[in-house]
Order: structure tokens, then C-alpha cells, then sequence
């Protein structure tokens, strides 16, 4: 079995600032919030969470090979 990495470098899509986040396990996140420009961003159509439309990691149940937020 892989390791899950629960760490992602998340990049806002308005304003490029980075940032290394945990992700949740046990629920999806749908909205984050950028810590420079405080916009709020959401899922690109067809991901399931930010971390898979704007991390440098997918989310721990794909990685798994699961569907995310069932």
C-alpha cells in the first residue's frame, strides 16, 4: 500500500501566492480561502476538492483511488 502525502502546496489561481496546507481526511474541502488576497476559491469543474484543482498533492481518498466525498 502507498503512502499517503497529507501535505499540498496550494496556489491561488488570482493572486499565485503558495502556501503548504494539511488536508482534511475525513471531508472534502470545496472553498479556501487565500491567506494574501483572501479571495475564496473553489473546485475547478470536474475535481472534487481545491487540493485536486490547485495543490501540488491530490486529496488522501484520491490518491487512494476512491472517488472524493462520497
Amino acid at each position: 500500500m502507498a503512502t499517503i502525502e497529507l501535505m499540498s502546496t496550494i496556489s491561488c489561481p488570482h493572486c499565485k501566492h503558495s502556501q503548504q496546507e494539511q488536508m482534511p481526511t475525513t471531508a472534502c474541502q470545496f472553498f479556501y480561502e487565500c491567506a494574501n488576497c483572501h479571495s475564496l476559491i473553489k473546485p475547478l469543474v470536474g475535481d472534487c476538492c481545491v487540493y485536486c484543482s490547485y495543490g501540488t498533492v491530490k486529496c488522501p481518498p484520491i490518491q487512494e483511488g476512491n472517488s472524493c466525498c462520497n
